[in-house]
């Protein structure tokens, strides 16, 4: 099976400031344009390069998905894992790409490219790009494996990561130099926000609200009961819906219905907006596989809502 392999240019701050980062899951390599990226699918290898002259590949990651996101959400995602130590360094590294005045307001969209199981080498680990990588690439190239250039670099991606004591792990999926195959992303919770975002339409599922920095993703059984980051186990609301269901006084029924809990009548003697929004069928994403998981909503009827 060919697969895909981007080579991108990165900053070396970028780079530097992340590989100080023990443990990460995630990362986002970020673009200051909002541009769309469509180089690869999920599950397919990005790996980064540094400007000249060092003009070598020093990490890399699982592709897990693409999206344009405003600038405080990204950092809201992923923090430091944006590979800056704060939202104003974001902010004015953006604009100096942009090349505008720092000091102009409003807001910023950026593109977003999520990378899951990221690594980054040691330098003794280093390698070359490809001999057609050409010094007017400023952003990335794609290859494929399905071609000699493309394997080999597949290969070399293969053997300095095989070579760290702490690797990304996803050479246990594959036999080690084998033939290359998609690669499992395992999200991370800002991977997992963005995506349950773009699912949904931005638009919250129960009440319809569009206000980006109101809607969360929420989980249906939480991380640390078992739940994974998977778009099966998310579903995007606005943000006192969430709170409400993480403390179990609505739920979503397996059948796609919202309930609300009589103890918020009895506890707070309010609640008529989420009264009128009970039995009420929640909106869904398009692919099925997306959709809401029916045992994630059966646990949370079960072990959560307070009915």
């Amino acid at each position: 099976m060919a697969v895909r392999i981007v080579v991108a240019v990165t900053d070396d701050g970028w780079f530097h400031q992340l590989r100080r980062q023990p443990d990460l899951a995630e990362v986002n390599f970020w673009s200051p344009s909002p541009k769309a990226f469509r180089a690869l699918q999920p599950g397919e290898l990005f790996l980064f390069k540094l400007h000249a002259p060092n003009n070598m590949i020093v990490g890399g990651g699982v592709f897990a998905s693409s999206t344009i996101m405003p600038l405080a959400l990204a950092w809201e995602a992923f923090g430091t894992a944006n590979g800056v130590t704060s939202l104003a360094e974001m902010r004015s590294r953006i604009m100096r790409y942009r090349k505008v005045n720092p000091a102009t307001v409003g807001p910023l969209e950026i593109g977003c490219r999520i990378l899951t199981q990221p690594f980054f080498l040691p330098e003794s680990r280093w390698f070359s790009p490809p001999a057609s990588w050409s010094p007017n690439i400023v952003s990335l190239r794609g290859y494929g494996t399905d071609v000699p250039e493309g394997m080999a670099l597949w290969e070399a991606a293969q053997n300095a990561i095989a070579g760290e004591r702490d690797s990304p792990g996803f050479l246990e999926q594959q036999a080690r130099f084998g033939v290359p195959t998609l690669i499992r992303p395992r999200l991370g919770q800002g991977a997992f926000r963005l995506l349950v975002t773009d699912l949904y339409g931005r638009r919250c599922a129960i009440t319809r609200e569009r206000t980006l920095p109101a809607l969360d993703a929420a989980h249906i059984r939480p991380y640390a009961d078992g739940g994974e980051h998977s778009p099966s186990n998310g579903i995007l609301m606005r943000r006192d819906v969430h709170s409400l269901f993480d403390a179990g006084y609505v739920t979503v029924t397996p059948d796609h219905r919202f309930e609300v809990s009589s103890r918020i009548r009895e506890e707070f003697e309010n609640g008529r907006h989420y009264y009128e929004l009970h039995g009420s069928e929640i909106a869904l994403p398009v692919a099925q596989s997306q959709r809401p998981d029916a045992d994630a909503l059966r646990w949370h009827n079960e072990s959560r809502y307070l009915g």
